[in-house]
């Protein structure tokens, strides 16, 4: 038999293909299942206008069977097969698809083809040295045989086929340095990337099964073979939402995301309209143990009409949601000639925006409906969702203003931000807030107290990202953010400003002594009236603040960070008495305090002292 000569173009593109297009040579079965399934499909969907078809749905199956000995794997379908010329055209011109050919015929819904490409069927060659198909058409009297190794041409010839159908035959080739091929002839291989790649197909994909099991009154052992099918055929996604039950999605989710816990909460949805798809969604309970590493990857699982394409499609999650586990079934995108990757395209930005939407939704209805649940919830991912504020320039602040939460000086529970200014005094124009290492350390810190004292509620900032996102969002219904150590901080009346005025005018001498003990470690010291109890605090002038100058320097890139630092006295403290006396009659030990007092203020603002040896000696001095 003559052999026949691929077109130049196709033997390019078959090598360029078999060589680069596909990323893993495990999805050949994928792709051969699916091409079998598309048959099965044609067969079915012109049964359903030709009466003298008399197979059911339920006749229908795609069979593996592996032959180690032989090397052979074969993927056999009893659906519409084809005839010597679409043998021909199908195979012969590479990137002919009959299925696309097909489906561009018959627009009905009801037709769902899986391949419309023409190169998944050579994917076969990637781990094949040899192909052979076998098929006869549905009516037809004849069966052909197609057959090929590589790239210098094929063959067609005549052929015994007693059914309509396909059957493909693969020699599988010898294992190499590096390339184990001999995994694809062992069951358990093929079952794993049945159930991985294929477990949806709508008809079932049964294989002979061996065992070992014990012969009677023996103790030998012999082997038994029983038909097993390998895929589960129907998506529980694919189900009306009233038909499954919560346990179903909780095993579901457990089983295919490697979960000991049921999720948090499940989102089913489906969608027809600009882009129609399938989405079911999972909301963890806690994070994986590697949320918060560089190896984790976000994504959700890709299938067209049932077949994976792809493991983790990050295109479909933002960031923030990267917690997010799921799949999404759609059969509208487009998918380039190897089905692993998606164009990004408008279909793909339609669903990963409806989806976004979708989660911020379901997330906003636990948080109002399951509190204890939700700040659970915002434990494990709290943290994601305030870098989403910040990241890229704060240009997704309004999706997830309303999810973030901080601890509150009321009642030291997580607020959301709606709460916080709901509660707001009437004439109150700001959101404030301090910063420290924990919620009780700020509750204890100076002008916390003061705060409190005057009625006003605090948000308790005690992650590094946290003043830094609020920096961001600006602003929340039209209500600024003030963080309460911002030396510009005015609670006090026209009386009291005048007062406070007055007096750091009239110690201004003082002042200035304490200053230039301090040199460039403050910007200014100053009297206060914010503080109650305590004697000092420190505040910031400008937009840097001490706790973003000390998020800053713990950085790699970071270490020259430097906030204007204002030390503020209390001035109805007795400490205010003490330094005015010794302003008049020791400024040696004036010095001596006033770099106490800095220390004092920088430790309770959770900073390091900057000359822990030289204020050890000072202490000491003051106690001889």
């Amino acid at each position: 038999m003559a052999k026949k000569q691929f077109k130049a173009e196709s033997k390019k593109l078959m090598d360029m293909m078999i060589n680069s297009i596909y990323t893993h040579k495990e999805i050949f079965l994928r792709e051969l299942i699916s091409n079998a399934s598309d048959a099965i499909d044609k067969l079915y969907f012109k049964s359903l206008t030709d009466d003298s078809i008399k197979l059911t749905k339920d006749d229908y199956l795609i069979k593996i069977s592996a032959d180690k000995p032989n090397r052979t794997l074969t993927i056999e379908d009893n659906g519409i097969g084809m005839t010597r010329q679409e043998l021909e055209q199908n195979l012969g011109t590479i990137a002919k698809s009959g299925s696309l050919d097909f489906k561009s015929e018959n627009k009905s819904d009801d037709v769902n083809i899986i391949g419309q490409f023409g190169v998944g069927f050579y994917s076969a060659f990637m781990v094949a040295d040899n192909v052979t198909v076998k098929s006869r058409a549905y009516g037809a009297d004849e069966a052909y045989r197609w057959n090929a190794s590589g790239v210098d041409g094929y063959t067609i010839e005549p052929c015994i086929k007693d059914d309509n159908g396909t059957k493909i035959i693969l020699h599988i080739k010898e294992d190499a340095e590096g390339e184990d091929y001999s995994q694809y002839l062992d069951q358990y291989t093929i079952q794993s990337l049945v159930k991985k790649y294929s477990d949806f197909i709508r008809y079932p994909i049964k294989m002979m099964w061996k065992t070992s099991k014990k012969k009677e009154d023996s103790d030998e052992y012999e082997d038994v073979f029983e038909e097993r099918t390998l895929n589960s055929m129907i998506p529980l996604w694919k189900k009306q939402k009233s038909e499954i039950t919560k346990e179903e999605y909780d095993n579901f989710y457990m089983d295919q995301y490697q979960d000991y816990e049921e999720p948090l909460t499940t989102i089913h949805t489906k969608v027809d309209g600009t882009a129609q798809y399938t989405s079911l969604l999972f909301v963890p309970k806690h994070a994986p143990y590697d949320f918060y590493s560089k190896n984790y990857e976000k994504g959700l699982q890709l299938y067209s009409s049932g077949v994976m394409i792809m493991e983790k499609c990050a295109d479909l999650l933002p960031d923030y949601f990267s917690f997010v586990k799921g799949l999404v079934d759609s059969e509208d995108l487009s998918l380039n000639i190897s089905r692993e990757m998606l164009q990004h395209d408008r279909q793909l930005k339609i669903i990963a925006k409806n989806i976004e939407k979708k989660i911020k939704e379901e997330l906003l209805k636990i948080q109002k409906n399951d509190r204890e649940a939700y700040e659970e919830f915002y434990k494990n991912f709290g943290t994601q969702l305030k870098f989403g504020i910040y990241e890229e320039y704060g240009i997704h602040k309004d999706s997830l203003e309303d999810l973030i939460m901080f601890v509150s000086s009321n009642e030291m529970k997580p607020v959301t931000l709606a709460e916080y200014v709901d509660r707001m005094k009437e004439d109150q124009n700001t959101i404030y807030y301090a910063v420290g290492e924990t919620a009780e350390k700020i509750n204890m810190m100076p002008m916390s107290e003061s705060m409190k004292a005057k009625g006003y509620e605090i948000l308790y900032l005690t992650e590094n990202v946290d003043e830094f996102a609020l920096q961001v969002l600006g602003t929340y219904k039209e209500k600024t953010f003030t963080n309460i150590a911002n030396e510009k901080l005015d609670l006090d009346s026209d009386e009291e400003k005048e007062e406070l005025e007055k007096f750091n005018s009239e110690n201004s001498g003082l002042l200035e002594k304490m200053k230039t003990a301090l040199g460039a470690s403050v910007e200014a010291v100053k009297f206060t009236n914010k503080l109650t109890s305590h004697p000092v605090c420190l505040s910031s002038d400008g937009a840097l603040s001490v706790g973003m100058e000390k998020v800053l320097n713990q950085m790699p890139m970071g270490g020259d960070a430097k906030a204007n630092v204002v030390l503020e006295i209390n001035k109805n403290h007795p400490i205010a008495e003490k330094l005015k006396k010794l302003a008049e009659e020791d400024s040696d030990k004036l010095t001596d305090y006033t770099k106490i007092l800095y220390a004092q203020a920088r430790l309770i603002e959770g900073l390091s002292v900057e000359n822990p040896t030289e204020l050890s000696n000072l202490i000491c001095n003051l106690m001889i």
